[in-house]
């Protein structure tokens, strides 16, 4: 996940955009502007939506971003180096060169990135409460607030590779004392949840919600992959 296009860098961390996000950035700001802006906001003109769309979709990989950034920046106050961060189809990916050396390092780096989008959730939805009569200003900030409450949430997922997988990894090693052990509990946990997508997506399609029941197959397989 290393290669990509370099588009700056942060701390000295170069942050990079895969060839894959082109193509989900393109999608999101399409299902954006034509599907729930229209549907949710109705009196937007199709110039205003196509706009919202490209705001939006900036606007969530930025709080993809800020997410692996609070990971990374934990992993530099322990003095673990951090080679990049990539953004691609799922998301982003905080590069960190090796494992933590304690339970409590490997927790407080997991946990900064769920802790980091709740954070941008909450403000989002602040935001909202304030320009939700304004349709332009609402649209993004309800969404980007719904977004990042569900992008901590689903990397709470106790299963790695995910953030709650590895801080089951730490809570297990700070009770067993075993690195290995609990790793393996993790990978394991992770490998069940990727299995329960798979079988989830199989199931949306049988009941005919193909685009939902691909999505979840290609999450689970995903996840097994990376394990």
């Amino acid at each position: 996940m290393m290669s990509g296009v370099m588009v700056g860098k942060i701390w000295g961390i170069p942050i990079r955009l895969h060839g894959s996000w082109f193509i989900v950035f393109g999608l999101l700001t399409w299902s954006l502007s034509r599907d729930i802006f229209t549907s949710e906001y109705p009196g937007l003109s199709l110039g205003v939506q196509l706009m919202l769309g490209v705001i939006t979709s900036l606007l969530f990989f930025a709080s993809v971003l800020a997410h692996e950034l609070g990971h990374s920046w934990l992993a530099l106050k322990d003095g673990i180096p951090v080679r990049g961060i990539t953004l691609f189809i799922f998301g982003g990916v905080a590069q960190i060169e090796r494992e933590p050396r304690s339970p409590i390092s490997e927790f407080r780096i997991a946990i900064a990135g769920p802790l980091t989008s709740l954070g941008l959730a909450g403000f989002f939805g602040l935001l909202f409460l304030l320009d939700r009569q304004f349709p332009f200003l609402a649209a993004p900030s309800e969404y980007l607030m719904r977004i990042n409450f569900i992008l901590a949430l689903f990397n709470l997922i106790p299963g790695f590779p995910l953030d709650g997988g590895r801080v089951l990894r730490a809570i297990v090693w700070a009770s067993n004392k075993d690195f290995k052990k609990a790793t393996r509990i993790a990978s394991i946990s992770g490998q069940v949840i990727a299995y329960l997508f798979i079988g989830y997506g199989i199931f949306r399609l049988f009941m005919g919600q193909f685009v939902d029941g691909y999505w979840m197959i290609f999450i689970g397989w995903f996840l097994q992959t990376a394990l």
